[in-house]
This record gives structure tokens, sequence and C-alpha cells, in this order.
């Protein structure tokens, strides 16, 4: 008799289904966020660079920055670090965790060349897949510690993070310091030293970087109204620059942290909606009190200094404590919104949307690119900050409605079953058994 035991992956059975859930929220809100990047020049953090500043445009700019910024990122990765304990929980049971391991790091790996692929071929810029493969390397290591140990860390990452956000303000703050200096002495009449000529130049370079001007937005919307190939050579610097300085200066420790936070909600039956009302109530009210307020006064301080590259740069430095308190706030929120059996159709909706997140996330990208892009309608550019949001809800629909249907029919969602046939090197079933009853 054989003893080899075969790992296979997880079946529709044994999803649960508030994650899933969590899962198709937080993919909806990323859209929420990520419409900004596909459609106007500079404008994440900056509603002054494109797509107008005042107004609708202002409102959107505020509730997204007061509700959502990071939010949703957050509890994406949440989920991403509790998945590594759902994949390797049953390699455990099976006790192959040699094999499972190396299933993995497959895994993994396959999620990088799809990284790679959606930035460089699919065009987005602000993918995050190529993240997550990398850091969830690094995450793996932390599985087997305890919820405590896992808090500490992810907050020891986030202190860190922030501490270096505080040595960035501090330093930006004594160039633009110089650079005033300077430019004081040439209004005095007084000829600069070489000195200061290179502190206005490292000020120039700064503002340069941060805020757009009339003439690079229309080169930007130029290059991005072109064809594919154009487009795919114009955004390889960029795609370049965000999977080294960027992922690792700003987004290695974020995922990192939120993945540890995941693996400790899981560990403790918080985002398996297994703990009481009171509980999620709490959670609820706490992090949106702390939350808000901390969100308020990044939004106030920002806003107050007519949106300077000063004003932003301090925000960041109480950033992970607004977004991680909303995180846990919404968290709470969804908890109590799915242990109250309302509006159940919806919940399964959402459900679909989680459980076909990769498929749905890369149909993002398909979608708002033929929007914006010149292989499509070119719409970059052109449209105002909250005109944005009327695609954002298009697709939110569309994805909604189709996802569903679509799993009657299938296991999964096709890129989900590709990811899986490639991890376990065996094509997967894919198709769902119709089952005949006869009386």
């Amino acid at each position: 008799m054989s003893t080899d035991i075969h790992v296979r992956p997880t079946v529709a059975a044994e999803r649960i289904q508030s994650m899933d859930i969590i899962r198709g929220i937080s993919l909806c809100g990323i859209l929420l966020m990520n419409i900004v990047g596909f459609g106007l020049f500079k404008a994440y953090d900056d509603p002054t660079n494109s797509g107008g500043a005042t107004g609708w445009n202002l409102d959107v700019w505020w509730i997204n920055s007061m509700f959502f910024e990071g939010t949703m990122r957050g509890m994406f990765s949440m989920l991403f670090g509790a998945g590594i304990l759902i994949f390797t929980g049953r390699a455990v049971e099976n006790q192959q965790g040699t094999l499972v391991t190396d299933l993995f790091f497959r895994r993994l790996i396959w999620l990088l060349v799809f990284g790679i692929i959606h930035s460089y071929l699919l065009l987005w810029d602000g993918e995050i897949l190529y993240c997550y493969a990398l850091v969830g390397m690094f995450a793996f290591s932390f599985r087997h510690l305890n919820p405590k140990h896992l808090i500490i860390g992810a907050a020891c990452m986030l202190a860190f993070a922030n501490l270096w956000d505080l040595k960035d303000y501090i330093s930006e703050k004594n160039k633009y310091a110089a650079a005033q200096t300077a430019l004081q002495a040439k209004a005095n009449g007084v000829t600069l030293t070489q000195e200061q000529a290179k502190d206005t130049a490292t000020w120039d370079e700064i503002v340069t970087e941060k805020k757009a001007t009339q003439e690079a937005l229309q080169e930007e919307m130029k290059e991005r109204s072109k064809g594919y190939w154009s487009i795919v050579m114009h955004k390889a610097h960029l795609n370049q620059i965000m999977q080294t300085f960027v992922m690792y200066r700003y987004f290695f420790l974020d995922a990192l942290a939120m993945m540890l936070l995941g693996m400790a909600f899981f560990k403790l039956g918080i985002i398996k909606a297994l703990r009481t009302n009171r509980f999620y109530l709490i959670l609820l009210a706490a992090g949106y009190s702390i939350g808000l307020a901390v969100n308020d006064y990044e939004a106030h301080l920002i806003m107050s200094n007519n949106f300077s590259i000063l004003a932003f740069d301090q925000s960041y430095i109480t950033y992970n404590l607004g977004r991680v308190a909303m995180t846990c706030g919404h968290i709470g929120l969804i908890m109590l919104f799915i242990k109250s059996g309302w509006l159940m159709f919806l919940q399964r909706a959402f459900a679909a949307v989680g459980q076909m997140a990769f498929t749905n996330y890369i149909t993002q990208t398909l979608i708002c690119n033929f929007i914006f892009l010149g292989y499509g309608l070119s719409m970059y550019g052109k449209l105002q900050r909250y005109e944005l949001y009327y695609i954002v809800v298009g697709i939110w629909i569309f994805q909604l409605i189709v996802s569903p249907i679509w799993l009657r029919y299938f296991r999964f969602g096709p890129l989900e079953w590709v990811w899986r046939s490639l991890t376990y090197w065996e094509r997967q079933p894919f198709r769902k058994r119709v089952v005949v009853e006869v009386e």
C-alpha cells in the first residue's frame, strides 16, 4: 500500500467565507485608491497635481484620506499573511513540511513572475503582487510565532518605519531651509556660493519630482496616448524604480508588518468571525476613534499648508498609526456585518469577488488601462478626480455580478486556476461537476 500523501489545493468546502468577504471588500477598496494612479498624473497623494483640488474633487480626496488610504491594502496584506498559515497548516496535518515548503516557495516564485508581467506588460506601475511574493518569503519564517509575538513584531516594524519617515522629514525640512536661505541671499543681491547653488538645485529636484507642472502633465498625457509598445518602453523605467527603491523603502516593512498582524488575527480567530459581537464592536469603536482622529489631523495639516511637500512629509510620521487603527476598525465593522446575516446576497457576492481576487485584480488593470491608455480610449488626465469614481462603481457592479456567476460553473477564477496548476505542476480540475439526481 502506498504511503504517499498528495498535497492538494484548498477546495470550496474548506474555504473560510469571512476571509473571502474581507478580501472581496478590500479588493473593491483597492480600486477606490488605485483608480487615481490609473487616470491622473502624480495625484494619488496630492490633488493639486492633476484632477482638481476644489469642490467635489477635494471632498473625494478627503474621504479617501480619512477612511480608505492604506486600509484596503492593509486588509489585503493581512489576509495574505493568514493565507500563509492556511496553506502551510494543511501541510502540517499531512506531515509533509518539506514538500509544503517547496510548494509554498514555488507558489510565490510564480506570483513574482505574475507581478513582473503585471507591471511591465500589463502596464500597472502600482502593482503589488511582486512585493507580496518577496515579502511572503520572509513572512513564512514567522508563521510559528504566537499571536502576542506576531503583534509585537509588527508593531516594532511599523515603529521603525515611522522613525524612518521622521528622519526623511527632518532631512527634507533642512534642505528646504537651506534652499530658502540661498534664495533670500540671491534676492538681496548676494552672489551664491557653490554650496548655496547646490542647495537650491537639490530642492528644485525635489519639487520637480513631487509637484507636477502643466508641461510635465501634457508630456505624460502624450506618452500614454501612444501605442502599446511605446507605453511599455515609457513605463519600464518607472516600474524598475517601483520594484526596487520604492518597494524596499516604502512597502516592504508595511506589507510584512500587516502580514504578521494577519497571522495573529487568524490565530486569534478575529478574521474567521469566531469572536463575539461585543469584541468586534470594541474593535470597531477603538479603531475608528484612533484612526479618524489621526487621519483628521493629517488631512488638516496638509490642507492648512496648501498641500506643501513638507506638510505631506510631516503627515507620514503618524501615517501607520492612523491606517492600522482604521484597518482594525474596518475589520470590526465587516465582521459585525457578516455575523448579522444581513444582505446575504451581497455577502455572497463579495465572497465570490474575494475567492477570485487574483483574477479580479488583474481584470481591474485591464479595464482601467483600456480606458486610460492610448491603445484604448486614451482618457488619461482628461477626467476630474470625482469623475474617476463613475468608472470604479461600474467595475464594482461588473465584478460583483460576474464573479458569483462564474463560480457556479467553475471551481476557481481563471488566473487562480493557472496559478494553482503551476504551483502543483499539475493541471487542476477547473469545471464543477454537474450532479443530476434521478428519482
